[in-house]
This record gives C-alpha cells, sequence and structure tokens, in this order.
C-alpha cells in the first residue's frame, strides 16, 4: 500500500515550476520519445554490428554490412546525447524529490554511468577509425566492439531501474543498493522490451539507409543486393517487434497495480495493437515478391511513430497514477512545513543562555557573568581588544552611572580607529543593566 506507515514523505522544495506542469509533461514525452529513438539506433546499430562482424569472418559482405553499420554508431550517439538534455531537465523539474531519492538509493551504479558512457563512446570510436588498421586482426577488433556492446548493454538498465525506482517510494526504505533496486517487478520485463526496440527501429533504420537512391550501394557490396540488405533489415526489425509484444504484454501484466488504470490499460492495448499491425507488415515485406519489398515501408515508419507516442504517453500516465497520491501527502507536508516556518519566524522564542557565576566576585558576579556574555569578546581590563580597555571606561564614567547605561543602550562613535558597537537596548533588563554597569566601575 503507497500509504503504509514506513513510506518516507519528505517535504518538497517550495519553488514555482519554471512552466506550466502540462508543458513540462509534454517537453517530457516528446524530447523523450526523440532521444529515444537515437538511444535505439546507438545500441541497435552496435549490437547488429557486432553480430554482422562475426558473420563476417566466413562472409566478408557481411563484414562490408558491419563496416556500413558501425559508421552511423557515432553519429547517433551524439545525437542521442544532444536530445537527452531535454528529458532529463524535465524529469528533474516535474519529479524531483523522486528522480533524486533513486539517484541517491542507487549511488554508485548511478555515478558510474558518466564515466561508463566516456568509456563506450571511446571504444565505439577507436572500432570506428581502426577498421583498416585492425584488418588483420579481426578478432580483436571484434572484441572492442563487444566490449562496448556490454558497456551499452549495462547503461540502459541502470537507467531503467533508476526510473522504475522512482515510482515506488513505499519500496525506499527496503533498498540496500543497485542491485536490490534491480529486483524490483518490472525492471528486467521493460528491459527486454526496450532491446527488442533497439533491433526493431534500428532493423527500419537499415531498409531505409540501404534504400537511399544516392548511397553508392552497388559500389559498396560486392554479391549483396538491395533486397537482400533491406530483407535483413525487415528480419532484424520482426525480431525486435516479436520481442517487444511479447515483453510489452508481461509488462502490462507485472505493473504493480497502484499506476494503472482503464485510461493506462487503453492507451498500452492500443500501442499493442500498432505493434502488432507492423509486424505483419514487416512480415508481408519479406515474404512477398522481391520488387513489393518497399510496399508497406511508409506505413510501417508511421504507425512505428504513432506506436512509440501512445507508448510514451502511457508511460507518462502511469507515473502520474502511481505518485499522485504521494504526491499529495507531500504538499500536505510542505504545506504544514512552511506554515510552521511562518509562525516560527512571527513569534520567535527567545532562548536565554544560562549565566556562568564566578562565587568569588562576590555580590558583582551577576555583574561579571553578564560582561563576560555579552561583552567579553570585545573588551579586557587594561589592554585594547576590539573596543577601549575597561579601566578607560572607569576613567570616563566614574560617578556618572546613568551616561554610562545610556552609551551601553544605544551607543556613539567618538573614535575613528574604533569600529562602531552594537546597542544593547533590548537585550538587557534594566535590572541586568544595573549589575553591569556596577560590575564595570568596581574594576581597578
Amino acid at each position: 500500500m503507497l500509504l503504509q506507515i514506513n513510506t518516507p514523505i519528505p517535504k518538497d522544495i517550495p519553488l514555482e515550476l519554471p512552466l506550466p506542469e502540462w508543458l513540462l509533461v509534454t517537453l517530457l514525452v516528446v524530447s523523450f520519445l526523440l532521444h529515444i529513438i537515437f538511444i535505439n539506433l546507438m545500441l541497435g546499430g552496435s549490437i547488429i554490428t557486432l553480430w554482422a562482424q562475426i558473420k563476417g569472418l566466413k562472409n566478408k559482405e557481411y563484414d562490408i554490412f558491419a563496416h556500413e553499420i558501425s559508421k552511423t554508431i557515432t553519429v547517433n550517439k551524439s545525437m542521442a546525447v544532444v536530445l537527452g538534455v531535454a528529458p532529463l531537465l524535465s524529469i528533474n523539474t516535474l519529479y524531483t524529490i523522486y528522480f533524486y531519492s533513486a539517484n541517491a538509493l542507487t549511488g554508485f551504479a548511478w555515478i558510474m554511468i558518466i564515466p561508463l558512457v566516456t568509456i563506450a563512446f571511446l571504444l565505439t570510436y577507436l572500432h570506428k577509425y581502426t577498421w583498416e588498421k585492425l584488418e588483420q586482426s579481426k578478432k580483436v577488433h571484434i572484441a572492442i566492439m563487444g566490449l562496448a556492446v556490454v558497456i551499452f548493454l549495462f547503461i540502459p538498465l541502470i537507467f531503467l531501474t533508476n526510473v522504475n525506482l522512482m515510482m515506488f517510494p513505499e519500496k525506499w526504505g527496503t533498498i540496500k543498493g543497485f542491485m536490490s533496486a534491480l529486483v524490483l517487478p518490472n525492471v528486467f520485463p521493460r528491459y527486454f522490451e526496450f532491446l527488442g526496440a533497439c533491433l526493431a527501429v534500428t532493423g527500419i533504420f537499415i531498409v531505409w539507409y540501404n534504400n537511399r537512391k544516392n548511397y553508392p550501394f552497388e559500389e559498396t557490396y560486392k554479391t549483396f543486393t538491395r533486397y537482400d540488405v533491406k530483407k535483413i533489415g525487415y528480419s532484424i526489425a520482426i525480431i525486435g517487434l516479436g520481442l517487444q509484444i511479447l515483453f510489452g504484454i508481461i509488462v502490462l501484466f507485472t505493473l504493480p497495480a497502484k499506476g494503472i488504470g482503464y485510461d493506462v490499460i487503453a492507451v498500452m492495448t492500443a500501442a499493442g495493437s500498432l505493434l502488432v499491425i507492423v509486424l505483419w507488415w514487416a512480415y508481408k515485406a519479406i515474404t512477398n515478391e522481391q520488387q513489393h519489398i518497399d510496399q508497406h515501408f511508409k506505413k510501417i515508419v508511421f504507425t512505428m511513430l504513432a506506436f512509440m507516442v501512445l507508448y510514451g504517453g502511457s508511460r507518462q500516465m502511469y507515473r502520474h497514477n502511481a505518485l499522485h497520491k504521494h504526491q499529495d501527502l507531500v504538499a500536505a507536508n510542505t504545506a504544514e512545513f512552511q506554515r510552521l516556518s511562518k509562525e516560527a519566524r512571527e513569534n520567535p522564542v527567545e532562548v536565554k543562555e544560562e549565566l556562568e557565576l564566578d562565587a568569588s566576585l562576590g555580590e558583582l558576579a551577576t555583574g561579571g557573568a553578564i560582561f563576560k556574555q555579552k561583552c567579553g569578546a570585545c573588551h579586557k581590563k587594561d589592554e585594547k581588544l576590539v573596543g577601549p580597555p575597561m579601566l578607560e571606561m572607569v576613567s570616563i564614567y566614574k560617578g556618572k552611572v546613568d551616561d554610562l547605561k545610556n552609551w551601553i543602550k544605544a551607543p556613539g562613535k567618538k573614535r575613528p580607529d574604533f569600529p562602531q558597537m552594537p546597542g544593547f537596548k533590548d537585550q538587557l533588563s534594566d535590572e541586568e543593566l544595573s549589575e553591569l554597569t556596577k560590575y564595570i566601575l568596581s574594576i581597578k
């Protein structure tokens, strides 16, 4: 239950959103969809490059195919990074305490994203620019891409674990690091659905990439035809679509019930139906006559884009449903904190320090304690500290008790080489002032 007693209810940052909430949500969904397309192409391209390069050890055409796909990885990687800024800022702004709480709970794994991304990117550049130099050391070259793929596969798992964890604050008290967050419901089904999407999007991308009129296909390949490569692209897409549909169903049935509503089910079902249609068209593309392989391409692209919009919307709907009750509690906690804070500012409680009485001073003990507490930081008996020495005060105010009291309450500034003394009009009662002046004027 969301409202169980061990659910942390922090207070929020009491700042207005920089934009209307509906606009931030729209920016989050749209920018994330653009970002995830290039993430799909980057990871899917890396996986397919590795697979094709391994096949290329026996069939040179696959090695050429791998080389052509590898050229796109670094470009798609750069686009993914640039387009990832907007959704990251949007989710940070909309779900600050949830996103950062998840980051803190997964700790070391989250911090490792930056160095892991850096290493993976460098490996892809190394792989890209050593293709010819390592032509005679193919296994080493393949190992470079293999390591990059392993890292690329791990990074989305960290993100998915965090995004999943932020939706379940009732679980935060049980999380002991990344591994315990990793085994929460729905992480792995979503992850494998994501991998399916990477293959599906990259498969369709391969079809488009090799169908461009200005692409020098015949100069690049020796035996493969455009049909052969497009068939490979559609086949990869079919595998990816199959994984998406399978794990999409598992995701729907493993999502914790607190965020499920008829609206979420309806949108997810509609999105899944579009994937089934795309799968059918992709299957028809590779089973019909060669001249009809591009018959459904445009429909596939637009339907997949429609699927992404629906699916992205359904994820945001689920996130809203899962968190809105907890957000109401946080809002109430924040309002109560602001009320108490305002009361405290308007009605300050004066904490009076206990005086440290020196019994050896006899009837001057109270005045000595007040002097030590209020004046001792600036005045000493016979030497200048911040203000003049006490003996100098005695020489000026001997026999002038009222003048000394008035000076202490509202001091002026007589000497340019001394800083302005603060007044003690409200800090000392008349009784305390009398004890203080009695003690000062007793100094010999």
